[in-house]
C-alpha cells in the first residue's frame, strides 16, 4: 500500500521542526549565556597570551604576571611573554612603565578606605599606645 498523502506531509513537518529546533540551539545558548567549551578555552588562551605580552612590554617579571593574573592559565601567559621578549629584543624596544595598577581578578572588588579610615587602615579613635 502506498503512503497516504497526509503521512508524507506529517513526516516533512516533523523533519522541518526538528531541523529548525536544532538550528536554533546556538541562538538559545547565546541567549542563556551558555558558552561552547572549545571557544571559551580558545578565548582564554588568546587573552592569556595577550596578557603575557603586555606584562613583558611593561617590564613585569613572569612570576609577577602569574600572581597578578592568577585566573588565567600559565602556559599561554608564558608564551605571550616569551614572544614579546623576542620581539622587543629584535626591534631594540624599551619597556613601557604601566600607568595604571594591575586589574583585579574577575568577581572581586577592591575595598577602598572610607572617609573615617586612614591610608594605613587603622580605625580612628584607636591609638597604637592604647591597650585593653
Amino acid at each position: 500500500m502506498p503512503d497516504k498523502p497526509g503521512s508524507m506531509l506529517r513526516k516533512d513537518l516533523i523533519a522541518a521542526t526538528l531541523l529548525l529546533s536544532l538550528a536554533g540551539c546556538d541562538m538559545i545558548q547565546q541567549q542563556m549565556g551558555i558558552e561552547d567549551p572549545i571557544a571559551k578555552a580558545a578565548r582564554t588562551d588568546a587573552e592569556a597570551k595577550a596578557v603575557g605580552g603586555a606584562c613583558r612590554q611593561s617590564g613585569r617579571a613572569i612570576e609577577d604576571c602569574y600572581s597578578i593574573y592568577s585566573w588565567l592559565p600559565k602556559a599561554p601567559i608564558y608564551e605571550g611573554w616569551r614572544d614579546m621578549d623576542a620581539y622587543m629584543r629584535d626591534n631594540k624596544m624599551e619597556t613601557i612603565e604601566p600607568q595604571l595598577p594591575p586589574a583585579s581578578a574577575p568577581g572581586t572588588r577592591r575595598k577602598t578606605p572610607g572617609p573615617d579610615e586612614s591610608a594605613t587602615g587603622a580605625k580612628p579613635g584607636k591609638k597604637a599606645s592604647d591597650k585593653n
